[in-house]
């Protein structure tokens, strides 16, 4: 048994995570959030992260070596446009040109995230996404990146985990810009991501030269049941997407639903009217396909309701729990309320990592981890959900947002030191499986 044909087996990573500071970058909210004492572990910044302004060749060599055929990364905003809009950044045109065409002389294609949480410090101090003018911004910038790189970039996602730089920057604050907003405040926000996501993809299809495939990154809870019943399968679908309380931004809804459905869900119906009327059909805007970011779920009972976890629960280095059962039920759940096909656009676990005397990275928790929820996922592609690709997260250690350098989720290990990579058991575990389609699981 295997995974469908043409399946697609790639890695994952983001621009303020690896690249650094280097070549006329503007600053990004990461940049002044991480000068705040205790904002990240060990104060440590994304300045020179894995370097990989210098240091992309490698990785594409990485990746060709690996045998993996896509690679999933995100432009840096303020790379391109250092204040938000204006002149754009040569340099930082000329690495993103030198990286797209190197993955395409490899085979490896390219799959674009335009944004992955680093907003232009400029555009912050303007208002950020609490502002219609960073939308407005935002599709400026989209239109330019989809006509310079017309021809070979054919796959993007706008945006990557509205859920988390609008909840956890925007609410809680523990992530840049790290403001604390509730209520109608919060949810304008949201209202103006949402309008960036529709107004990006009416441009990149504008400025395109030929079709290209748009989607998104989503993320939020999703439910598995405690027992295989209908009845309890049915009470794990609908608690999958109820947006309740103060965390309601933690739901794939708010932003699906608006984007796909044209509407909220009922629990957000008071929030609407943060969104003006004409708004509704930019964001409503037809996909290709649903991105989704999958590391855990929640194990749900006959009534919905969260089923406690025994003491001793398997959990990742992160402290998340290891749950692989949502890799198959969840992405179900997905394609029968939205019925887009999708890719699993993350999917990883942090590990203790270490290089061993024998100069290797062993790391058995992770390919047990990957093993059990690959053949998860690998059951949901036979009942027939349209799975078209796998990213893990990520393809080299790196710059874990405010859990600093000391949460590795790579294939790779980085010796951050020197820079060095050590290419991780698990990388030569899952370059079988995906060489394999997923017949040695």
């Amino acid at each position: 048994m295997e995974f469908p044909k043409q399946f697609v087996w790639g890695a994952a990573s983001s621009s303020y995570q690896t690249e650094g500071n280097r070549s006329g970058r503007g600053d990004s909210i990461w940049d002044e959030f991480c000068t705040r004492p205790g904002a990240i572990r060990n104060n440590e910044t994304g300045d020179i992260a894995c370097d990989g302004l210098r240091r992309f060749r490698e990785d594409v060599r990485l990746l060709k070596q690996l045998g993996l055929s896509a690679y999933r990364f995100s432009l840096s905003w303020p790379r391109i446009f250092p204040d938000g809009r204006g002149e754009p950044n040569r340099a930082g045109l000329d690495y993103y040109d030198d990286l797209i065409d190197l993955l395409l002389a490899e085979g490896i294609t390219p799959y674009v995230t335009l944004y992955h949480w680093d907003l232009p410090l400029a555009l912050e101090r303007q208002g950020g996404w609490r502002s219609r003018e960073t939308a407005l911004a935002f599709a400026e910038y989209a239109g330019f990146v989809a006509r310079h790189f017309a021809g070979r970039v054919r796959h993007y996602c706008t945006l990557n985990e509205p859920q988390c730089f609008i909840g956890l920057g925007y609410g809680t604050g523990e992530h840049a810009p790290g403001v604390c907003l509730e209520g109608s405040e919060l949810f304008a926000c949201a209202a103006n991501a949402l309008l960036a996501h529709g107004l990006a993809v009416q441009v990149i299809r504008q400025k395109s030269e030929e079709p290209v495939q748009i989607g998104v990154a989503s993320t939020g809870k999703l439910c598995y049941p405690l027992h295989d019943t209908a009845e309890n399968r049915a009470a794990a679908e609908r608690a999958s997407f109820l947006a309740e309380g103060d965390r309601w931004w933690f739901s794939h809804t708010w932003f699906l639903d608006a984007i796909l459905l044209g509407s909220l869900p009922p629990e957000l119906q008071a929030l609407a009217n943060s969104i003006p009327q004409e708004d509704w059909a930019i964001i409503r805007q037809p996909l290709d396909f649903l991105g989704v970011n999958v590391y855990n779920g929640t194990q749900a009972d006959e009534r919905g309701e969260c089923a406690d976890r025994i003491p001793g629960f398997p959990r990742t280095a992160l402290k998340w729990p290891v749950t692989p059962q949502v890799m198959r039920y969840g992405p179900r759940w997905l394609y029968r309320r939205y019925h887009l096909p999708m890719y699993i656009t993350e999917n990883g676990q942090s590990c203790n990592d270490r290089i061993f005397l024998d100069g290797k990275v062993h790391d058995p928790d992770r390919i047990d981890f990957l093993h059990r929820y690959l053949l998860e996922l690998r059951e949901c592609c036979a009942e027939g959900v349209p799975i078209k690709g796998y990213f893990h997260w990520s393809l080299t250690d790196n710059f874990e947002w405010n859990n600093g350098y000391d949460e590795r989720m790579g294939l790779v290990y980085l010796h951050y030191p020197t820079q060095r990579r050590i290419v991780k058991d698990s990388a030569e575990w899952y370059a079988r499986t995906a060489q394999t389609n997923g017949r040695l699981l």
